[in-house]
């Protein structure tokens, strides 16, 4: 078999995530679309449309389908756990949108449930797959500079107050800033740290009643060689983090400087609560475009990476290094499918049989650090991991 042979992928779910991950899917040829299942008509109408494949109204229906080979797990994070076991069971490999679960034993039954069926599990999209971060990671692997000593990341958006569905302001369903961003920057630290965390200590912001959910944190990992990372983030839609980033949005784009206040705005202007969901609804594959190919690498806010003899510094266009005497840049030029590197990742896994770094049991340990996160801020104290 061609190793350029695309993996025939159904996907389940076509709302947010997968409207982020579109473009890529559509540019590169690793993949081919070739099912989908979704709850709403007009998605799977759209979908066959454009691509001509099977649109299931269930996964159920969804992994019976003999000509797909894998699936992609888009679906709300409360459903990720029923949806890849069902995907695993039926023999089909197994994309799943961060966070790999909510809970920790749904995250261990989606292991090991792909584990017993001998297929692959990739844990992704997430921000460490991102071309600059990619760039970093081998710099450091270079030795170049010596060990790993600090990373700092931080990242201030509009999180909080985009178009929510009730559960996304709900901890227990996986809602607010932890299982959906702070996965994102743990997954960038510990992929640049290159080494096992150990232990977290963190604190939380819940500071909204109306969105009574974490909107903000800081939390510092510890590995086991003595190196630290320091995330925070606010997701409070005040400062704009992306200033720092030469003014270029999380998804590649530079941001219009005009828009600032946005969602406050849209929210305040709806008449009920209750209309929030379809404000959300109205940005799902079927009701809107994703943005066109971006001019800039992804990125999840301005991250350093202090070395023994250097700094690294991302950005959206490479990797600034900062030496002893003098300073570099390694670039990272953006892929028309910004996500290709987690599509590949796929494909090497099913095609060569490359086991992938962001692996089930990598999405296991990181969802771990979620949830230290979380017990941290409550105790106060550090929290050992167990389980990396």
């Amino acid at each position: 078999m061609s190793s350029f042979d695309p993996i025939r992928l159904g996907v389940a779910g076509l709302g947010r995530g997968f409207m982020l991950t579109l473009p890529s899917i559509r540019h590169d040829p690793h993949v081919r679309l070739v099912a989908c299942a979704a709850p709403r008509e007009e998605s799977r109408a759209a979908f066959e449309a454009e691509f001509g494949g099977q649109a299931y109204p269930d996964v159920d229906a969804l992994c019976a389908d003999p000509d797909v080979e894998a699936i992609y797990i888009a679906t709300p994070h409360q459903m990720h756990r029923d949806h890849a076991v069902a995907t695993a069971r039926a023999g089909k490999h197994v994309l799943v949108d961060k966070p790999l679960a909510i809970t920790m034993d749904d995250a261990n039954a989606i292991v090991d449930a792909a584990r017993s069926a001998g297929v692959h599990l990739i844990t992704g999209p997430s921000h460490s797959f991102d071309q600059p971060v990619d760039a970093a990671r081998r710099l450091v692997a270079s030795g170049r500079f010596g060990r790993v000593r600090m990373i700092h990341a931080m990242n201030y958006t509009d999180f909080l107050y985009r178009p929510r569905r009730p559960e996304e302001l709900d901890t227990a369903q996986g809602g607010g800033v932890i299982f959906s961003q702070a996965i994102h920057q743990i997954d960038v630290v510990c992929a640049l740290a290159g080494e096992k965390p150990t232990r977290v200590v963190a604190m939380t912001g819940k500071w909204d009643p109306d969105r009574a959910t974490e909107g903000a944190y800081s939390a510092l990992i510890a590995f086991e060689n003595g190196t630290f990372a320091n995330l925070t983030y606010s997701g409070y839609a005040h400062y704009d983090s992306d200033t720092q980033m030469g003014g270029i949005g999380e998804l590649g784009h530079r941001k219009d400087q005009s828009a600032y206040g946005t969602s406050r705005k849209a929210l305040a202007a709806l008449v009920s609560p209750a209309d929030e969901p379809a404000l959300k609804s109205g940005r799902t594959y079927g009701a809107i475009e994703p943005p066109p190919p971006a001019p800039y690498a992804e990125h999840f806010g301005p991250v350093v990476v202090s070395c023994d003899r250097a700094d690294l510094r991302l950005t959206p266009e490479g990797v600034e290094i900062w030496g002893d005497t003098a300073k570099d840049f390694v670039a990272a030029p953006p892929d028309p499918a910004p996500r290709s590197p987690v599509l590949r990742a796929l494909h090497r896994a099913i095609r060569n049989g490359e086991p992938p770094l962001q692996s089930g049991p990598w999405g296991a340990a990181r969802l771990e650090i979620c949830h230290a996160i979380l017990r941290s801020a409550e105790t106060g104290g550090f929290v050992d991991l167990k389980h990396q």
